[in-house]
């Protein structure tokens, strides 16, 4: 090999100036803007967004069907405290109460908590989804007179039909509330 390539003259290197090779000084590239942002950050909102949706229909599905729960679980109390007293008039107290806690919770817009006697009869009656529940019957007529009479002068009515019918508007109102709630304002 060539002994000058090897070595290059000294010389040489003291004269070289960068200044006469016109090269442009290094250029940074530009700071990375936050926006828009990258598909995982897009995929990562809509994963919460839908996460989000489900959490709050879970909620309200959970808190719908928690009305039911309870319900059925005042009914039982109801149907325990009965067999053991066989009190129909605290039988005729405690599902008027629980008819009417029911129905204020079914239709908040109605003024329920003011209706009495037959008023509050017919309202149960036409909130009703089947023609077979009448509480304008006798058997229904009980919820409003039973309270009211001592076991001496309490008329006879037939306690297990009466808990049927109120059972039976309970868990059928419950499933049909929605509807109920247009059929009430028209």
């Amino acid at each position: 090999m060539n002994e000058q390539a090897l070595n290059p003259d000294p010389a040489a290197a003291q004269t070289f100036d960068p200044q006469t090779l016109n090269l442009r000084d290094i250029h940074l590239p530009e700071a990375v803007s936050w926006w828009p942002p990258a598909a995982g950050w897009w995929l990562l909102l809509a994963g919460f967004i839908l996460l989000l949706i489900i959490i709050v229909m879970a909620r309200k599905i959970y808190l719908s069907r928690q009305l039911k729960r309870d319900i059925s679980s005042e009914i039982k109390l109801i149907k325990q405290q009965f067999q053991q007293t066989q009190n129909k008039s605290e039988l005729a107290k405690a599902l008027s109460v629980l008819l009417r806690r029911a129905s204020i919770s079914y239709f908040p817009g109605e003024n329920i908590a003011g209706l009495t006697g037959e008023n509050w009869l017919a309202l149960l009656d036409k909130t009703s989804h089947s023609q077979a529940l009448q509480f304008q019957s006798d058997t229904g007529k009980a919820l409003i007179t039973a309270p009211y009479q001592t076991a001496e002068s309490l008329a006879d009515f037939d306690a297990q039909a009466l808990i049927q019918l109120c059972e039976s508007w309970l868990l059928s109102t419950h499933a049909k509330q929605s509807v109920v709630r247009q059929e009430i304002k028209h």
